[in-house]
């Protein structure tokens, strides 16, 4: 990745950060908006991109919670802090239709159910209220203070003891991610963020759950929830080198036309197609993408197939479209 370049190392980021916001939300079955959360992320990390769109409110408060894990990793995570978090994760006081404790810990039992009403299974009894402040407590101090634990499996245990203790009323999975994020940014001794491990985790949401449950009612060992970890991460590395395969051919094509000479528009289109253009690149559609008149688009891919840029596909007539030249 560091021999990208600033500008793909950024849009690497941004695009991670995105994921990671993205998925975690979706974990809980809240669908957030991408082009929001991509737009809000730009804005905090002052990067200078076109196409940014006003974000909603919650989607603000999720951005916030990420990118203050990730990029002030060094801070300690304190009460002051996890209560930050809270609010913003729930700006109006209520999750769904239900009024939630906000910014403080739970005082009221939280049991982990699914199931029809009456037919309720229970499967995790959460720390009593009354033991939360002190178990918190406790929590922090370790994380704050160990140094012994290598920061990988740090972040695994920190995840771990977290979702037992439960110490909200709502939001605690993604706050234990974000929390395990933070840990992963120290490991790495770095805010910039290439893979996404809340993508992962949705991609094995199923096991996800299945190994907390298993290991919430062992005897203290914890090894197998350290072993789904170690595996989880490292199938996000592995998927990160897909979706990262994107950023590096935008960064090779660039590099190979660093003097071609190009106009905004061609640019704009071209950046376009480099992303994974969604259905047929025809004269209309370029206008319609760079604003610009017919005439002028079709001046623009003429200029392009001469310098070997682009190439028209087979179908002729009406059914004219073009295709990157492969680089």
């Amino acid at each position: 990745m560091h021999a990208l370049g600033f500008s793909s190392k950024e849009e690497a980021t941004l695009t991670t950060l995105t994921l990671d916001v993205v998925k975690s939300s979706e974990i809980e079955g809240e669908q957030l908006n991408y082009e929001q959360v991509w737009s809000s992320i730009a804005r905090r990390l002052g990067l200078t991109i076109g196409g940014l769109i006003t974000s909603d409110r919650n989607v603000e408060g999720v951005v916030d919670i990420v990118l203050d894990a990730t990029q002030n990793f060094k801070k300690p995570i304190t009460e002051k802090r996890l209560f930050g978090w809270h609010a913003a994760l729930f700006t109006i006081g209520y999750s769904g239709m239900y009024k939630i404790e906000v910014g403080c810990y739970r005082t009221g039992e939280m049991q982990i159910v699914s199931g029809a009403m009456g037919k309720e299974k229970i499967h995790y009894q959460a720390v009593d209220p009354a033991l939360v402040k002190a178990e918190m407590d406790k929590f922090l101090d370790w994380s704050n203070n160990e140094t012994k634990i290598d920061p990988v499996l740090k972040a695994a245990i920190a995840h771990f003891w977290f979702i037992i203790i439960h110490p909200f009323d709502d939001g605690n999975g993604r706050i234990a991610r974000a929390i395990t994020d933070l840990f992963l940014a120290c490991a790495e001794n770095s805010p910039e963020r290439f893979y996404s491990m809340s993508s992962q985790i949705l991609v094995e949401r199923k096991q996800y759950y299945e190994i907390l449950q298993k290991v919430q009612h062992s005897s203290g060992d914890i090894t197998e929830w350290l072993v789904w970890f170690l595996r989880c991460l490292r199938n996000a590395l592995v998927e990160t080198e897909n979706t990262m395969q994107k950023i590096l051919q935008k960064a090779a094509f660039w590099k190979l036309n660093e003097y071609t000479e190009l106009n905004e528009r061609q640019r704009l289109v071209i950046n376009r197609l480099l992303d994974g253009f969604d259905g047929k690149l025809k004269t209309s559609k370029w206008a319609k993408l760079a604003k610009c008149s017919s005439d002028t688009a079709l001046r623009d891919i003429k200029d392009l197939m001469e310098k070997g840029i682009l190439q028209q596909e087979n179908a002729g007539g009406r059914s004219t479209n073009y295709v990157l030249t492969e680089f």
